[in-house]
């Protein structure tokens, strides 16, 4: 795989913070951000994903409405969750 250089900035304290990271890691700072940049994207991928997910469900009104929802946390622990509606 290919890379490419991306300058960013930083405050003082996350630039000493990830010397001292790469420093106990033995890892170099590009590869620590690189890291951390993937983790980022994986996490708000899977959660915009999981977003849009939701709003289809509710737009095709595979939903359960509020009021069976607020029925049954007054009974939590005592009936089964709803289920959403197919």
């Amino acid at each position: 795989m290919s890379t490419e250089t991306l300058s960013i900035r930083l405050d003082a304290e996350t630039k000493d913070r990830l010397d001292q990271l790469a420093a106990r890691t033995r890892r170099t700072k590009s590869f620590l951000a690189g890291e951390a940049v993937r983790a980022y994207l994986q996490d708000q991928e899977w959660q915009l994903q999981q977003i849009e997910a939701g709003i289809a469900d509710l737009d095709s009104g595979r939903a359960i409405p509020h009021e069976e929802v607020v029925a049954w946390l007054q009974t939590w622990g005592k009936k089964p969750a709803p289920r959403k509606r197919s």
